[in-house]
C-alpha cells in the first residue's frame, strides 16, 4: 500500500481475484486490531492521563504523515481508530478520503464527517476546506476522551452549529468569511455568544490546564488559525506521551544492551505526495475493474501460493452466489 507509517491501517494481503468476468468484489487483509475507540470511550474501562496523551500522540502522528502526502481523511471518528489492548492505535476506513485541493475555487464535497464531528466551515456550506478538517475532528475527540461523551452531540447540522457557538462564542465576519450566504445569515442573526471555554475544565480531573489549551487550539472557528497536526505534536501535553509510546509501545526504537533507544522523530520529514493522475484516463467502471484486477495479480506475483477464501466461511456463501450469478451470465451470453 501506499501508506509506510505504523499510524494507519495497513493492508497485508488481496485474496487471489476470480476471473475478470466474476469479479465484483475485493477482500483485503489487514492487520488485527481487537477494537475501536468508541468502544472503548462508552465502556466502563478507566482512562488515565497516560491513555488520553498516548492515543492522542498516535492520532496526531497518522494524520500528519497522511497531510504530508497531501491527503484528507475526512472522516476521524473514534469509530475510524483501531485499537489494541496495548493501546497501539490506527487509523482506517479511507472511503471519503481524497487529495487535497489547491485550487480554492474548485468544489469540493459538503457530505463529509460524521455530524459530531464535522467542521464548522463545512456545516456552514463552504465549497472548499483544508486538512484542518480533520484537526477539527480530533479535537472532537480529545473532549470525549476527557469527558467521556460527545462533546457536540446535536440532532441537525444547524443545532449542531449552535452547539458550537455555545461553547466557542459568536464567531467575527471574517472566520466565516467562506461559509454559505444563509449560514452567515443563521450566525448574525442570532443572539450574540460569549465564549463558555471554561466548560471544558469541567469535562474531568484529566482536564488540565495543558489539555485545554491544546483542545482550544484544534477547535477553532476559523481554519486558518487552527493549529496544525504537525504543531500540535509539539504541544508540552504530548511530551509525556510521546515519551511512553516510544520506550514502551512502537516498533520503530530498537533495544540496545544498555536499554531502549528512541530514535525520535522517526517518520521521513518529505513524505511523498499522493499521485492521482492516474484518474484522469479512467472514463469507464470497466476500466476501474481492469485496472485493479491487474494490480491485485501483480501484487500476488511470486513464488507463494495466493491467498483463496475459506470456502467454511460464512462470507463465502455470498460470495458464491456472485460469482455462479455472474458466470450464469456469460453462459446464456455465449448460448445466443
Amino acid at each position: 500500500s501506499f501508506f509506510k507509517t505504523s499510524y494507519v491501517l495497513s493492508a497485508l494481503d488481496i485474496l487471489q481475484p476470480p476471473q475478470i468476468d466474476c469479479f465484483e468484489e475485493i477482500y483485503v487483509i489487514t492487520e488485527l486490531m481487537q477494537s475501536d475507540l468508541h468502544k472503548v470511550i462508552v465502556s466502563p474501562q478507566m482512562l488515565s492521563s497516560d491513555h488520553i496523551k498516548v492515543f492522542l500522540y498516535q492520532i496526531l502522528r497518522g494524520l500528519k504523515y497522511l497531510h504530508s502526502a497531501g491527503i484528507l481523511h475526512r472522516d476521524i471518528k473514534p469509530g475510524n481508530l483501531l485499537v489494541n489492548s496495548n493501546c497501539v492505535l490506527k487509523i482506517c476506513d479511507f472511503g471519503l478520503a481524497r487529495v487535497e485541493e489547491p485550487d480554492e475555487t474548485q468544489h469540493m464535497t459538503q457530505e463529509v464527517v460524521t455530524q459530531y464531528y464535522r467542521a464548522p466551515e463545512i456545516l456552514m456550506g463552504s465549497r472548499h476546506y483544508s486538512n484542518s478538517i480533520d484537526i477539527w475532528s480530533v479535537g472532537c475527540i480529545f473532549g470525549e476522551l476527557l469527558g467521556r461523551r460527545i462533546l457536540f452531540q446535536a440532532q441537525s447540522p444547524i443545532q449542531q452549529l449552535d452547539l458550537i457557538t455555545d461553547l466557542l462564542g459568536t464567531p467575527p465576519l471574517h472566520a466565516i468569511r467562506r461559509a454559505c450566504e444563509g449560514a452567515q445569515a443563521h450566525i448574525m442573526r442570532g443572539p450574540h455568544k460569549a465564549p463558555s471555554l471554561s466548560v471544558l475544565y469541567m469535562l474531568s480531573d484529566e482536564a488540565t490546564h495543558e489539555a485545554v489549551h491544546l483542545l482550544c487550539r484544534m477547535l477553532v472557528f476559523d481554519p486558518v488559525k487552527r493549529i496544525s497536526a504537525k504543531d500540535a505534536l509539539a504541544h508540552p501535553y504530548l511530551d509525556e506521551g510521546r515519551l511512553r509510546y516510544h520506550t514502551c509501545m512502537c516498533s520503530c526504537c530498537f533495544s540496545v544492551a544498555s536499554g531502549r533507544v528512541y530514535t525520535g522523530d522517526f517518520e521521513p520529514t518529505a513524505v511523498p505526495k499522493f499521485d492521482d493522475s492516474y484518474e484522469k484516463n479512467l472514463v469507464s467502471v470497466w476500466q476501474v475493474k481492469e485496472l485493479i484486477h491487474r494490480f491485485i495479480l501483480e501484487q500476488q506475483q511470486g513464488s507463494r501460493v495466493p491467498l483463496c477464501i475459506n470456502p467454511q466461511s460464512a462470507a463465502f456463501k455470498t460470495f458464491i452466489r456472485s460469482t455462479a450469478w455472474h458466470s450464469s451470465k456469460v453462459s446464456k451470453k455465449d448460448e445466443r
